[in-house]
């Protein structure tokens, strides 16, 4: 029985890029091929799934090697989790080999387990030794097959896995960086079991809202930050997936929600990651991911605006050209999003921000913010939401008076906070906390939703302004009217927007 902790770097890749990646001059030389048949396996309760646990079973040539890993926190592209592995007689899970492992006591006296799904993968390996820092040694794999559930529904595999066997996890980024150049490489965030559940759940293909983060009371302030952003970055690439299948509204949204959520997670934990680098890091993701807000405008006035104008004014035959026009415009709001989408330089963003997040200089020694890096994240966290709720609390004074700029301060606050609140929801155990987590967040999604209403308005505004400048006479003039109708709703959404920030107030903080 072994016991090693797997870490790996996985990047997708299209399946006719990988005979590229074979013969790149870095991978030049024997590769062994292998035909892999893994068979995932849980009892009918979800018992291990439930527990955090995987099991499976693989057939690699004439050996039958069963496998349990944790399935660790939300990856993106890098993973590192805790497995162990031991050869049994045949297909089926050896209860005799559970000793000494995680899933011992869960399945003492099981004698129900079942088959979830299955991968079919055709494995290329190729060792490399000496490269990178400190002469780091790489496990290379091009994975190319399918997972397939008892349905016969199926899911392909196209991967490229980077695993390190010895020396800096640096090495592996190297390495990928390098190979991107070439080739295009996209961040993995779906394990084989991950990819398998989806499936089987019908969830492959879909919108993906945004998760738990997975905090323990024992974690570093540093680790919560790094398990944040990984989980933003899951929910990204989720979504970007969809995308780039096909143009779909809600996934957008949900992807700008989770480059949101990276945004204000470099803010709230700012005093943990000091580094000379984030200004730059920051200011690039807001460059890259600007068409990504016009498209969403679009989305929600013609999603929202132009339906409750075309109930007001049925007969009115300037909504039609309207409706025609900024279609038009959000066809190409929409490409210039894929355009972004596909550009290496996207790709390459992507892939330095995690080895940045996973190795960079804000984890050095010198590190000007080390001692609250270093120190108990529940610590760093209570302090980070006591301090965004006193600015919430003080910008949001007499809002029904505030310009429509404050406003949006004070909306930029709460968001922070909210994302604050959901990111360390689980440093704060106990029925009374999550009572009471319950309600704070409730709460302040209540004066989210009031601000964004009075957002939109700011944005139809906006929109209506652009219009002026080019599009038809008869979208002009019922863009006006739309802005006009909107705008009698301002002062009812300030004063429920007044009254949810005072009940907001009110709530107990759940950290307290």
């Amino acid at each position: 029985m072994s016991e090693p902790r797997e870490t790996e770097l996985k990047l997708d890749v299209e399946a006719s890029d990988l005979a590229r990646l074979r013969e790149h001059p870095l991978l030049a030389g024997t590769w062994t091929e292998t035909e892999l048949t893994s068979v995932y396996y849980d009892t009918p309760d979800g018992r291990l799934r439930e527990a955090g646990y995987t099991l499976r079973v693989r057939r690699d040539g004439e050996r039958h090697i069963q496998t349990v890993k944790a399935r660790g926190p939300a990856a993106a592209g890098l993973f590192d989790r805790p497995e162990w592995e031991s050869d049994v007689a045949g297909e089926r899970p050896d209860p005799a080999s559970f000793a000494g492992t995680p899933v011992a006591a869960l399945l003492d006296g099981a004698d129900d387990l079942a088959p979830l799904y299955t991968s079919t993968v055709t494995r290329s390996v190729r060792r490399l030794a000496d490269t990178g820092p400190a002469g780091s040694r790489i496990e290379v794999a091009l994975d190319r097959g399918r997972v397939w559930g008892p349905d016969d529904r199926v899911s392909p595999i196209s991967e490229i896995e980077f695993e390190l066997t010895g020396g800096s996890p640096q090495a592996l980024f190297d390495l990928a960086r390098t190979l991107a150049a070439d080739v295009p490489l996209r961040l993995g965030v779906l394990s084989k079991f991950e990819r398998g559940d989806a499936l089987v759940a019908g969830r492959l293909g879909r919108a993906v809202k945004a998760e738990p983060v997975s905090l323990t009371p024992d974690m570093t302030a540093a680790k919560a930050f790094q398990a944040v952003a990984y989980a933003c970055l899951r929910q990204m690439r989720l979504n970007e997936t969809v995308l780039l299948a096909r143009r779909d509204v809600e996934a957008l949204h949900q992807l700008r929600v989770s480059l949101r959520r990276l945004r204000s997670a470099f803010s709230l934990f700012g005093a943990v990651i000091e580094d000379r680098r984030v200004p730059g890091i920051k200011a690039e993701l807001k460059r890259l991911i600007e068409p990504f807000g016009h498209a969403r405008n679009l989305d929600v006035y013609l999603g929202k605006t132009l339906p409750r104008e075309r109930e007001r004014r049925p007969d009115e035959p300037g909504l039609l050209i309207l409706e025609r026009h900024l279609e038009t415009e959000r066809a190409a709001a929409h490409d210039a999003v894929r355009a972004v989408l596909e550009s290496r330089a996207w790709r390459d963003f992507l892939l330095d921000l995690v080895a940045w997040i996973e190795s960079g200089p804000w984890l050095g020694p010198d590190n000007a913010g080390a001692a609250r890096r270093d120190g108990p994240a529940r610590a760093f966290a209570t302090e980070e939401l006591e301090r965004r709720r006193r600015q919430v609390k003080k910008r949001g004074r007499h809002l029904a008076d505030l310009d429509p700029e404050a406003r949006h301060r004070v909306r930029i606050a709460a968001k922070k906070l909210r994302y604050g609140a959901e990111f360390f929801a689980a440093l704060y155990d106990g029925r009374k906390a999550a009572k009471r987590h319950k309600v704070f967040v409730e709460a302040l999604a209540d004066l989210q939703d009031h601000l964004g209403d009075l957002n939109d308005i700011a944005t139809a505004h906006t929109l209506a302004a652009e219009l002026a400048r080019g599009a038809p006479e008869g979208a002009v003039f019922a863009a006006g009217m739309a802005t006009a109708d909107t705008e009698a709703r301002s002062r009812h959404l300030l004063a429920a927007a007044d009254t949810a920030h005072e009940a907001l107030i009110d709530v107990r903080p759940f950290w307290r």
